[in-house]
């Protein structure tokens, strides 16, 4: 198997030549062992019915030596634990918010109705309150995750820490000869970065930045400086990038080769061997490293560019010779497109606050496009940006998974291949994928650069049910959603601050 040694996206168009760039600086602190989050238990389970409830909460967190970092989290101080779903299973969760604000429980990933079990910016839970919601697992075994999505506070609330893994399982991967030992040898790992203030804490405000905010210091699932003790040969690292902009260009010491077995909606098809792989904002890669060639006592090195991120320290460990099979998967759901339906184009462009889709920024209560339920269609993808290099756009849609076609007429990356719900679009590229519902509702896409879609980098469809083509959704308007913010934070309206109102106003606009 041929090993792939490049990060595949234009270069000119990395963060790194960002404005506003911030570089990552290895804080001089101890190393701390890495934080594994618990699984999410269950309150009970009836057959395949599971019910759980989730609390988003404030709390304190010890995230370097002094003073505790205020955060928040689910059913914890920071982040969340890990819900674990398996295909088939219904799921009835009781969601509360403990927090001074209104948010949201998104379920990045998910292939669930929207808007209120998908849980965007119509799906409301308010401080003290709380929702049930209901919804059938049915596709196949991913990574997801959890994140807080109320518009246009969702880049802060996630800053906060509203951010957490959600495994879907189905047989067909749990027969596969490859780690599965949840916290042993299946480790996930949400990338992100702060910059830490006075007595060690965050400043949303002072930090903000309208193309991204980004900061100095490396966290990888609320661990500062992390090291992760290695008992098994192989070990699987479910890869997140939670980060509000940042992207991640990893490699280990010595370039130690490692596999790609998924990415963010499914297993690939094939594995695919890298010693580099680069991931943008809310995307997911599942790699395997075998560490066979190490000894105990050795150590091996996580990077992003040339920044040491963490250490592995390798203890003795039993010979694995188990080979990842060639076929990871039988068949990657790959519909033909409806004859009927055109190529839907949307355009992503700007920067700064001029960011827009479609040469409109959102507006909560306007429904952008339609398309039928249970049928495929080719979305065309263009990022215009061409000021100064441009930037990468990682463009999402809620409540699917969709297959890339291309990049600019040429084949998707090798590790693009299985199901994907992010895929970013390099300045001056037109990717295009093919998109289909099971499931009927309003449903957002939007870069995922958490400050392009504060600042109105996001549209929404509606996907229609032809047993039900009258369906009608409530849908909140952003002066309503103002007016809350306001309220809760005991401030008149004209006194009220949230990061993407600027991008509204210095483009005359109202929000």
């Amino acid at each position: 198997m041929s090993i792939y040694h490049d990060y595949f996206f234009d270069e000119a168009a990395y963060n790194i030549h960002d404005g506003g760039y911030v570089p990552l600086v290895r804080p001089d602190v101890p190393e701390m062992k890495l934080r594994v989050p618990p699984v999410m238990q269950p309150d009970r389970v009836d057959g395949q019915d599971v019910y759980y409830t989730i609390t988003a909460q404030t709390g304190e967190t010890q995230l370097l030596p002094g003073a505790k970092t205020k955060t928040w989290g689910y059913n914890t101080s920071l982040l969340g634990e890990t819900a674990i779903f398996k295909n088939g299973q219904t799921i009835h969760l009781h969601l509360v918010n403990h927090l001074p604000e209104v948010t949201t429980f998104h379920w990045h990933g998910l292939d669930i109705p929207g808007p209120i079990e998908d849980g965007g910016c119509h799906a409301p839970v308010y401080p003290d309150g709380s929702r049930d919601v209901t919804f059938k697992i049915n596709q196949l075994a991913s990574t997801n995750w959890l994140h807080a999505h109320p518009c246009p506070e969702t880049a802060a609330q996630v800053w906060h820490g509203l951010a957490a893994f959600a495994y879907v399982q189905d047989d067909h991967e749990a027969a596969l000869p490859i780690p599965h030992t949840y916290g042993v040898d299946d480790i996930p790992l949400v990338l992100q970065d702060r910059h830490f203030h006075e007595n060690n804490q965050w400043n949303y405000r002072a930090d903000y930045d309208p193309d991204g905010i980004q900061g100095p210091t490396a966290m990888i699932n609320g661990t500062i400086n992390p090291y992760f003790d290695v008992t098994t040969q192989k070990l699987r690292l479910r890869l997140l990038d939670g980060a509000n902009r940042r992207e991640w260009r990893l490699h280990f010491s010595d370039d130690l080769p490692f596999t790609q077995i998924a990415g963010d909606k499914s297993l690939l098809p094939h594995p695919v061997k890298f010693d580099h792989i680069m991931l943008t904002c809310a995307e997911r890669q599942e790699i395997i490293v075998d560490f066979g060639r190490y000894h105990a006592g050795d150590t091996v090195t996580l990077y992003s560019d040339d920044v040491a991120l963490m250490t592995f320290r390798i203890h003795e460990f039993k010979p694995d010779n188990q080979v990842i099979p060639e076929n990871l998967i039988a068949a990657i759901p790959d519909p033909e497109p409806a004859p009927d339906l055109p190529i839907k184009k949307v355009v992503m462009s700007g920067m700064d606050e001029a960011v827009m889709i479609d040469g409109k920024k959102f507006v909560m209560n306007r429904i952008d496009y339609k398309m039928p339920m249970n049928k495929c269609q080719i979305w065309d993808i263009t990022n215009t940006n061409d000021e100064m290099g441009g930037m990468i756009h990682p463009f999402h849609m809620h409540g699917t998974g969709f297959k890339v076609i291309s990049r600019n007429g040429q084949a998707p990356y090798p590790n693009e291949l299985g199901l994907k719900d992010t895929v970013s679009v390099n300045p001056g590229e037109h990717v295009q994928i093919k998109v289909w519902f099971h499931v009927a509702g309003v449903f957002m896409y939007h870069c995922h650069i958490l400050e392009h879609e504060d600042g109105g980098m996001m549209a929404q469809l509606q996907v229609v049910d032809p047993k039900d083509p009258d369906a009608k959704y409530h849908l909140i308007d952003h002066e309503t959603q103002m007016m809350t913010f306001a309220k809760e934070r005991n401030v008149p309206m004209d006194q009220l601050w949230l990061g993407g109102m600027e991008s509204y106003k210095k483009m005359g606009m109202h929000m």
